[in-house]
């Protein structure tokens, strides 16, 4: 471990960590850094558009997605009706974007606009036979590496590993601080970079 981590630890062990949690934490940032920037390349979802041989962008394919509305990534949604403002919710995007993304998928033949069933005023989006043919196609390609993947693992590997990824998946979310002493720190932290907010661009 290197000067710069052994720095790391010791500011945890200052708020409570221990150094062998500390290590812990230092070893699953690297794995997911590294993991970041396999999923940030799109690496999976460039296969799956090579090789399938579609004629959609990326960004196209996750707006069609997000219409289709997989169940495993979007059943806990109340209504089932979906509107341009439901791909950018989905998506985590602007509207406008998801506006213009879904309006090249009717240009593909991808999507099209329907009526809402609870509020004739409201158009919807719907896939057509054509596009639930390339969103069922790109999640059999998903699964299939993904099972070919995970064969290896025994079942309580997988058992275990789900519901801790889902746990460990909203740490960002809520953290919790009840001795107040990682928000000392964090104040600790602006503080010590305060002059660089105040220095001058290109001082």
């Amino acid at each position: 471990m290197g000067d710069r981590d052994t720095e790391v630890v010791r500011k945890l062990e200052q708020v409570g960590v221990d150094e062998s949690l500390a290590r812990s934490a230092l070893d699953l940032d690297a794995v997911l850094q590294r993991w970041r920037r396999r999923v940030f390349k799109r690496e999976l979802g460039i296969r799956a558009v090579q090789e399938l041989g579609l004629k959609v962008e990326l960004a196209e394919l996750d707006a069609l997605i997000a219409v289709w509305r997989p169940s495993n990534e979007f059943g806990d949604e109340v209504s089932g009706e979906t509107t341009v403002g439901s791909v950018a919710n989905r998506l985590g995007i602007d509207p406008s974007r998801a506006s213009r993304l879904t309006t090249e998928l009717i240009r593909k033949g991808l999507i099209r606009r329907g009526v809402s069933q609870e509020d004739a005023r409201r158009a919807i989006l719907e896939v057509t036979p054509d596009g639930g043919r390339i969103v069922k196609a790109v999640r059999a390609f998903k699964f299939y590496t993904l099972g070919n993947f995970l064969k290896s693992w025994t079942e309580e590997e997988v058992r275990t590993f789900v519901p801790l990824l889902e746990r460990f998946s909203s740490w960002s979310d809520a953290p919790e601080d009840p001795s107040g002493r990682i928000a000392a720190e964090i104040a600790d932290l602006r503080k010590s970079l305060a002059d660089l907010a105040e220095a001058p661009e290109g001082s």
